[in-house]
């Protein structure tokens, strides 16, 4: 029970890489604050609470789209009702619009940029005053920032990549709080977002993966449990790439 009387909160962590990362703290005696912002996240909640059976009930999810900034001051707000602190910030959530750059609009690019970038620096900077020191901020970012671009998804590379660049900005301003900011960058995971990739590009990519498959999510969700924890005293400003090496 690594994380007994610790308080984690995970945007977007109904489904995929959130719901993992959710389940994984919750096992290790964490309270979880689930983000979601379209569909109730029914179903973990309900394995988190089948996990704390007979006792307080550690889990809750509260809707929120973080892109705005009046309702992640909400979020923020509840969160603290609810568990009176904010020990790790996992800024998990995220959309991609797979589109040529023809078809591409500014619409595309406002909301993926205002959710996986503008949403991330919201999120952290209304956390901040109730993290303590020694506590953990996680962004997920993407391999799509750094060595496996995307000519359809311009704008989520774009936004991936502006996460690791908020990161460093991030674990420098909060050093003297000794507060440690990283990022994780997942290459391909089998979640729902992609589910729906088609059969040949799915095998001529996992061709490149060195292991030949797809992450599970609960693999990335092992790796924020090591940088959300105790044990990660030193590591700060830094983007963790899981992709099974991807060439």
């Amino acid at each position: 029970m690594k994380f007994e009387n610790k308080v984690v909160l995970i945007t977007g962590g109904g489904r995929g890489i959130g719901r993992a990362m959710a389940l994984a703290f919750a096992k290790e005696g964490a309270s979880v604050v689930i983000n979601y912002c379209n569909t109730e996240p029914v179903a973990v909640l309900t394995e988190i609470s089948n996990l704390n059976s007979g006792r307080e009930s550690k889990v809750v999810a509260i809707k929120a789209d973080i892109s705005k900034e009046e309702e992640v001051k909400e979020l923020i707000s509840k969160s603290i009702e609810k568990f009176g602190k904010i020990d790790i910030l996992i800024n998990n959530a995220g959309i991609v619009f797979d589109e040529s750059y023809e078809n591409k609009t500014v619409e595309h690019w406002n909301q993926t940029l205002n959710i996986n970038l503008v949403g991330q620096f919201l999120m952290i900077k209304y956390s901040i005053p109730f993290i303590s020191e020694g506590g953990k901020i996680i962004n997920i970012s993407s391999t799509n920032a750094i060595n496996n671009f995307s000519m359809d998804a311009m704008d989520y590379d774009a936004s991936k990549a502006g996460a690791i660049v908020l990161t460093k900005d991030f674990a420098q301003l909060l050093a003297p709080k000794n507060i440690l900011v990283n990022a994780i960058a997942p290459g391909w995971v089998d979640t729902d977002m992609n589910k729906d990739l088609p059969e040949d590009f799915v095998k001529e990519e996992t061709k490149r993966i060195w292991l030949n498959r797809f992450a599970k999510p609960e693999e990335i969700a092992h790796l924020a449990l090591f940088l959300a924890s105790d044990e990660n005293t030193y590591l700060t400003g830094q983007t963790i790439l899981i992709d099974g090496g991807h060439c």
